[in-house]
Formats: C-alpha cells, structure tokens, sequence
C-alpha cells in the first residue's frame, strides 16, 4: 500500500491530488500551468507536492494524469503533418462531412478547417463492397507513391481509411505493413484499428485526428514520462475521455481518447463523492480557469455518449453536428461553457455586456495577478466584490494586487456603461452564472431530468465561489463542497479503474441476427481486450468485460446504446436488447414503438481493470469551540440579496466535523473560497465535505 498521485493541468493552475491509499488521507499541491511546455508545470507539481509531504517517490503506487495536449493541438491548429490515404475517388470524404450545419440559416458560415490539407490527401485503387466482399483487388504498387510523398513532404504521420474496411480490412492490413515497413519512424493509424464501425466520414474524421495529434501527444508523454521515471515514480498512466486510464502504449494506439481527459476525471470523482455518501443522483460542477463544465450522474451511473465534435466554434453547443471534426470515441457527457475565472469580461459595439470565450488563461492571467493581464476577468470580479482575500491566494505564495482589478473594471466596464464597479462586477457575475446554468440545464433538464432531485457536486478553483447561486437558480437545495475542491478532478485520476472501449460494427436487423454470429464478434473484442489487460499488468482476478450494443429503428438514422448480457449470446439474449432498446428510446425520446422493427449497428465492449476502491478521509475532530474557532476575521462582500455587508471569513483548515456556519459567510482554502449567500447554512461531515443548504424559511 501506498500513496497514488493524480495530475491535472488546468487552465490557470496544474494541481496535484494525493491520496493514502491505508488512511484515506488526502493531500493537495497547486502551481501555476506552464503553457510553454505544460510538462515544465507537471514536473514542478510533483516535485512540490512530495515535499510538501513527505512522500518518497518508491511509496507512490499509482501516477495519472489528464493531459490537454490533445485538445489544444487541434483548437489552435498545430497539430502534425499528416497525410490521409483513402479509396480511389474518396480523397475528399474530410471535405464533403455531413449536410449538418450549427447555424442553419446562416449562407456565410465556415467549416472546421481541415486537418489534412487535400494535396496531402492520396488515393488507392482498390474496392470492397457494401458485404465486403472484394470488387477491385489493391494495387500494391500504388503504395510505392505514398512512400515517396512522405518522404519529400516530410509526412509526421499517416491516416489509412478505406471504403467498408470496417467490414473487412485486408486492404489497409496490407498497406499498413509495408508502410510501417518501409516507414519505421513515422506512425500509420488504421481506421479498422482505430474505429471498426460504420459511417465512412465520421470514421475518416476519427483516425485523421488520431494521425493530426498522434506525435504531439506521444513526444509530449515520452517526455513526461522520462521525467518521472528519473524521479523514482513508477509507470504514467493517463486518463481517457471515457472515466478510465491507459497506459502510455495504449494511448498512442488511439490518441483520441484523451480528448477530454481533465474533465471526464471530474465527474467520476464526483461520482466517487456520490457512492460516499450515499447519494446515487448528482449534477457535477467544474468550474476552472478557462470553462465550466457540467455532467449529470443518475443512480451512480456516469452517461457516455459516442457523438462528439472536437475543434469547432467555441460558441456553439459541442455536441451540435457540424461543430468541429468528428470523433466516434466513447466521451462522457457533458456540456461545457467559456465560463471560468481567468475568462475576460468586455462590451460588444452594441453596448452588451459579454464574458469570454476569450480567457487571459495562466499567463498573463487576471489583471489582479498582475503578471501583464490588463483586461477584466471573472476572478477580477469576484475579487473586487470581496469574495476573494484582496492581498494572497495560495494560502499566500500568489500576491493579489486588489486595486488594479478594481481599476480595469471601472475602465473598461464601469465608466463605458455609466454605472458603478460594483454593479459592472455584478453584472459580469450574472453574464457568467447565467451560461453556466445554461449548461446544467442541458444536462438535466434538456435530458429528461428535474434538476431540483439532484444534488449540486461544485469544484474546481471557482465553482464554489458560484455553486449557491447556480443551485438556487435551478431550484436545488443542497450544494456539496468535496474535499480539495480545487484539485478534484486530480482526485478522479486515482480513484478510477483503467478502461479500453472497443466497437466492431455488426449491420442487420435485430430480428434476423445470428447469435452464433454475434458471440463470434464479441469474443474477438474480447480477445484484444485481455492481450490489453495482461500487457497493462491487471491481475484477472480484476478484469471485468462490459457488453453493449448501438440499436435503432429500421427507418432512423442514429442509434441509442444499450448493455448486452455476457456469455453465450442466445435468442432471448437479443430479445432483452429489443426490451431494453424500446425502454432507453421511451426514456430518452418520450415514446417507443414496439411494432417497428429493430437495427443491430454496433457491437460494443468496455475492457475494464479494476483497482482497488477508495475510500476518502479529509476530516477532522469535532472542535470544542464549533466553527468560531476557524473564524479568522471579517471583510464587505457584495451579495445579490442586498447589496455589501460585513461578513465573517472562515479558515477550512480550522474547521471541524459537525461546524456550521450561516450565511452570509465566505470560507477560505488553499484550493478555492467558498460563498454563503444569505439564507443559506453549511455543515462540515465526518469525510471533509462541506455541505450547502437552503434555508427557504430564512
């Protein structure tokens, strides 16, 4: 037994979590994000936070990380110079995408830019049909041309997809192996490894992504991961957009994965804090430095979801098609906003006060930093209406300069629109609270659910700050505070278990499937997804293999997911996946029909490796004194309920199991603040959560 560590580089801040793995104990350290070389911030994180303590680098069990190397490489388009290779006459799939477009009405509006430009795209001859069966047998020696056009061209990587490959794959098989032959240093993703399923563009769009930031992330971890290792710790794991972690190798096989890798660690450390307390039904809340991101967890149960669009225009609704490139990877399902502290407040030509999505990031970050910032941000905000220490953050190590916040909201905000800094600090307040309620509601609300039966999961450096105000907006009554809210989703990568998702597309109505057939599919996912446990040296006593399948009605054209039994597939096997499709359709649409038939589309396989169960311990003893004794002054907040008033100021560390504390209050930590608006009441559990009620009598 022994300490696992988790690293999660945000936008303004990369922390790092530790937890005991004997006592539950929980420990935090936080520097500020490199975005020069984010490994430069990682490195320094550990560095400081097993000195602060006292941990060895050989007492460390577990390393994970949430890396954004994958994300920013396609957001600011500096990705790899990769190739596409695909069937005669469908060198163009990248460009023809989909009909579907964000703004329907809007004849001016651009597509995602490309990410293989089209003199990089070169053609095959050869052809399968819709069976699979071979109409036009491969031209080797159209392959000699690819070769010589990586060469020249100096080609990073390579993307090989081809017509029906999903179906059969003995084409891109071959062309595979002469090019990893012929070209050992440069890396070939095929689509019928990366993405065995149906539908050619989104197919294409997944492995031309893998290719585009496949060497960014694999010089990225190479690094990394030499570092660590000549710090004594044991072997990088990094986090999947799916709640689980891989190793390194597997990662670069499908460098897709790790899209969304800081924020799927939050939710499932939300949904850690939820099996703690025994309560199944959250809304998870992440608010950091750049955005805000929010999930809903029903019964325990984190919702995934396979449509997703990476890169697009940070305004619009990420799951909108037509957004950004498609990637057909499992992605748990989230919304997400510009809306975070470092996100820079300003005044459209219409005199409409905006916020984000431009953000000052971690440098030169807020203009209170004062590292070169010189625009409004919502910490500037918060910090001018006294939410914030006006002089230290950090508990100390980051001076605040209060009177330059001030001075560039009355400058930029205040005076152009005639009012005061405290109503041009509220106003951005509103602007930001009001996108992220937006975003709840799309999880909750927009799915099928009253967000008033759940509770309100609110972390990152700045959720807590607006988590009352968010819940009363949405009519929740109970908000909880998780231990090291600020590091929380560091938390997540070592209290997850290591998870490969695998699909094979498997086309035919449900009713004329053949369960000889479809067992044969499943054991074949089954069988790599064992080679992948063993390679990452999970016990099986550990495995578990999870069976799914994507089904639709004859006549639609997108599918729902359902789980499949394990074992021997039978008919009464496929009857409970049409019972289970027609519920999932009732639950998600408002109506089934029972009388249409059923599509068979996909056969789908989560390979889970278990690790061992935490349970989490941040609390302490009861204090003789109640919360008083964590009381460590008094300053003027500003709250919507009635304009400023003193309030007292609480040091969490100080605080003690059972401690309540009534609003208005503000609680300090080394990670975030917490606010206590007017009619509400906090209580501190047993485990270190700070519980948030509202008082609708008060």
């Amino acid at each position: 037994m022994g300490w696992r560590v988790g690293v999660d580089i945000g936008g303004t801040f990369t922390d790092v979590a530790l937890v005991d793995e004997t006592s539950g104990q929980i420990g935090i350290a936080k520097v500020p994000t490199t975005p020069r070389d984010f490994g430069l911030g990682v490195v320094e994180g550990l560095s400081i936070a097993l000195q602060e303590h006292g941990i060895a680098a050989d007492e460390v069990s577990l390393l994970s990380h949430a890396t954004t190397v994958v994300t920013n490489a396609i957001l600011e388009g500096k990705g790899a110079h990769a190739m596409l290779v695909s069937t005669k006459g469908f060198r163009d799939v990248l460009e023809l995408r989909r009909s579907s477009r964000p703004s329907l009405y809007d004849l001016f509006q651009d597509a995602p830019s490309l990410l293989v430009p089209r003199y990089c795209r070169l053609e095959v001859n050869e052809r399968l049909d819709a069976a699979g069966q071979i109409v036009r047998p491969l031209d080797v020696g159209d392959i000699d041309a690819i070769i010589s056009f990586a060469r020249e061209n100096k080609i990073e990587a390579i993307a090989v997809s081809l017509m029906f490959s999903f179906l059969n794959d003995v084409h891109e098989r071959r062309i595979g192996e002469i090019l990893r032959s012929a070209l050992p240093d440069i890396p070939v993703f095929l689509s019928s490894e990366v993405l065995p399923e149906i539908r050619e563009f989104e197919r294409a769009s997944t492995t031309a992504v893998c290719a585009y930031v496949g060497p960014i992330l694999e010089s990225y971890l190479r690094r990394l991961e030499g570092a660590t290792t000549e710090m004594g710790l044991p072997g990088l794991y990094v986090m999947g957009s799916s709640g689980g972690i891989f190793d390194v190798a597997e990662g670069l096989k499908m460098p897709a994965m790790a899209i969304e890798s800081g924020p799927a660690a939050g939710v499932i450390a939300a949904a850690l804090i939820g099996r703690q307390l025994d309560k199944p039904n959250l809304l998870s809340f992440d608010m950091g430095g750049t955005t805000a991101k929010a999930s809903l967890i029903k019964d325990g149960v984190v919702e995934t979801t396979s449509e997703y669009e990476v890169g697009g225009d940070g305004n619009a609704n990420r799951w909108m098609n037509g957004t950004g490139h498609p990637i057909r990877v499992p992605v748990i399902d989230l919304a997400e906003v510009s809306a975070g502290g470092g996100s820079i407040a300003w005044i459209d030509p219409g005199g409409a006060l905006k916020v984000g999505p431009q953000s000052a990031g971690a440098e030169p970050g807020p203009v209170c930093y004062d590292a070169g910032g010189t625009m409004p941000t919502v910490t500037d905000c918060n910090l001018s209406l006294g939410y914030l220490d006006s002089e230290a953050l950090l508990a100390g190590r980051l001076s605040i300069r209060g009177d330059k916040a001030i001075t560039a909201i009355k400058e930029h905000l205040a005076d152009p629109l005639g009012i005061g800094v405290d109503d041009a600090a509220a106003g951005v307040l509103n602007v930001v609270n009001a996108s992220m309620a937006e975003a709840l509601r799309i999880v909750s609300v927009e799915r099928g659910h009253d967000a008033r039966e759940f509770s309100l999961v609110a972390f990152g450096g700045a959720g807590p700050m607006h988590a009352a105000e968010l819940a009363a907006e949405l009519g929740i009554r109970e908000v909880i505070i998780p231990p090291i809210p600020g590091g929380f989703s560091a938390l997540g990568l070592v209290a997850t278990d290591l998870k490969r998702d695998y699909v094979k597309t498997h086309f035919i109505a449900l009713a004329a499937a053949d369960p000889e057939a479809v067992t044969a599919t499943y054991a074949a996912m089954e069988a790599s997804a064992r080679q992948m446990l063993e390679a990452a040296r999970i016990p099986e006593t550990d495995w578990v293999l999870e069976r799914a399948a994507d089904l639709r009605y004859g006549r639609q054209a997108y599918e729902l997911t359902v789980p499949a039994q394990s074992g021997t597939v039978t008919a009464a096997t496929l009857a409970e996946l049409a019972r289970l499709f027609h519920e999932k359709h009732r639950q998600t649409y408002g109506h089934d029909n029972p009388d249409e038939g059923i599509q068979m589309v996909n056969l789908r396989l989560s390979a889970i490796g278990r690790i061992e169960a935490l349970e989490l311990n941040h609390g302490a003893a009861a204090n003789d004194g109640g919360a008083e004794d964590a009381r460590k002054g008094a300053r003027s907040v500003w709250f919507r309920q009635g304009g400023r008033c003193v309030c007292a100021i609480y040091d969490s560390a100080g605080l003690g199991v059972g401690d309540e504390i009534f609003g208005p209050a503000v609680i300090e930590a080394l990670d975030t603040t917490i606010v206590i608006p007017p009619g509400w009441q906090a209580r501190v559990s047993a485990a270190g959560h700070i519980l948030m009620e509202h008082n609708h009598d008060a």
